[in-house]
């Protein structure tokens, strides 16, 4: 448990102190316990934060509660990230409003290479049911982690299809660890738990299931993936706003087709007609669309290490080996090189014919 968790707690919970002013506060005091115990004056300057802020950070005093928060969190075994930790999921550092401090409760890598969301309406029908299960079942072979957010309807048999694939699962909840929203869903999320999936919020607990929670926790399921498939939803509803979010944030975004005038598709068709979504009809298509190559990857498991490698090449070459196709990004936190440097190495081997370049900005071993 980190020594800095009692200030992340609190600089999580003063009002006006969103994510990115958080980020701010962080970055020019050098430190979340630096925040703290700046100086007044000097908390006034920091661009965004004014006087009124300034103000309830110099003089927060409610230590006690966080301390009873401490106490939860340990005796929970509830595992925390802080923005700035090495550990936080790399893909949500990529955007701009991401959570400065998110609770997991469970064993699940947020790091793992193959994470896709799930998501559609609540009310949704025979078909969206059917469809999510097959889909899921189909890429079972290829072991991602689901994604979803414990909702009524397509969230929960996403969640279900999962932990009957035996596939890990993430529910990104909109409340905090000491209730399950809705109550209904309380066996299933045990489930995800027992199936070595996990829990992922960024709210203590107390927090309760208020309706301004969900877009937060839409926007969490969004970044946190590398790609969003929506199986059925109305033109309006939260469904909507993950995928656009999504879109946004530069992932990839699936949706299934419907027919013209079908409420529960239409959503669906409006992401696809305004080419914010790709259509896909099957898992296969999913799996094309992500290169999801289970030959491929097994190929280059065998494959050994040339000589006359630089130590980054080596580096590199082993990332790609372990892992099979991966994005520019990804690779980059795997190896630790920054992309350009990293950039300029896949070129190298490129020309050494180590590697092949793909659409998209991603990279095999030949």
């Amino acid at each position: 448990m980190s020594a800095n968790l009692i200030y992340q707690l609190a600089l999580s919970q003063i009002p006006g102190i969103g994510p990115i002013l958080a980020k701010n506060l962080v970055g020019y005091c050098g430190g979340v316990e630096a925040v703290f115990a700046e100086k007044l004056s000097s908390l006034k300057k920091i661009p965004g934060v004014g006087e009124k802020i300034a103000h309830d950070v110099f003089y927060f005093e409610d230590f006690d509660s966080l301390n009873k928060e401490v106490e939860f969190i340990q005796k929970s075994n509830i595992l925390t990230y802080f923005f700035t930790d090495k550990s936080y999921p790399y893909r949500l550092k990529q955007i701009h409003n991401s959570p400065i401090l998110l609770f997991k409760k469970g064993e699940v890598d947020l790091n793992n290479p193959k994470l896709l969301a799930i998501i559609g309406t609540r009310k949704c029908s025979k078909y969206g049911r059917e469809k999510t299960n097959q889909i899921i079942e189909e890429l079972s072979h290829y072991n991602p982690t689901i994604v979803s957010g414990l909702a009524h309807g397509i969230d929960s048999f996403a969640h279900k299809a999962a932990v009957n694939s035996n596939l890990k699962t993430i529910s990104v909840l909109g409340h905090g660890f000491d209730r399950i929203y809705p109550a209904i869903n309380k066996n299933l999320a045990i489930k995800i738990l027992e199936n070595n999936g996990c829990w992922l919020s960024e709210f203590k607990s107390g927090t309760k299931p208020d309706r301004e929670n969900f877009p937060k926790r839409n926007r969490i399921v969004a970044g946190m993936v590398d790609a969003i498939l929506v199986i059925e939803t109305p033109t309006k509803g939260g469904s909507m706003i993950t995928a656009n979010l999504g879109f946004d944030y530069n992932r990839d975004v699936y949706a299934l087709p419907g027919r013209a005038g079908d409420l529960l598709s239409s959503g669906c068709n409006e992401l696809i007609k305004r080419q914010k979504a790709h259509l896909v009809e099957s898992a296969k298509d999913i799996v094309e669309l992500l290169n999801w190559d289970l030959v491929e990857t097994k190929k280059q498991s065998q494959i050994s290490l040339p000589l006359s490698l630089t130590s980054d090449e080596q580096v590199i070459f082993e990332a790609l080996r372990e892992n099979g196709i991966v994005g520019i990004d990804t690779l980059s936190e795997k190896v630790n090189i920054g992309v350009s440097k990293l950039a300029f190495s896949l070129l190298e081997m490129e020309f050494k014919n180590l590697v092949r370049s793909l659409p998209g900005k991603q990279y095999e071993l030949k």
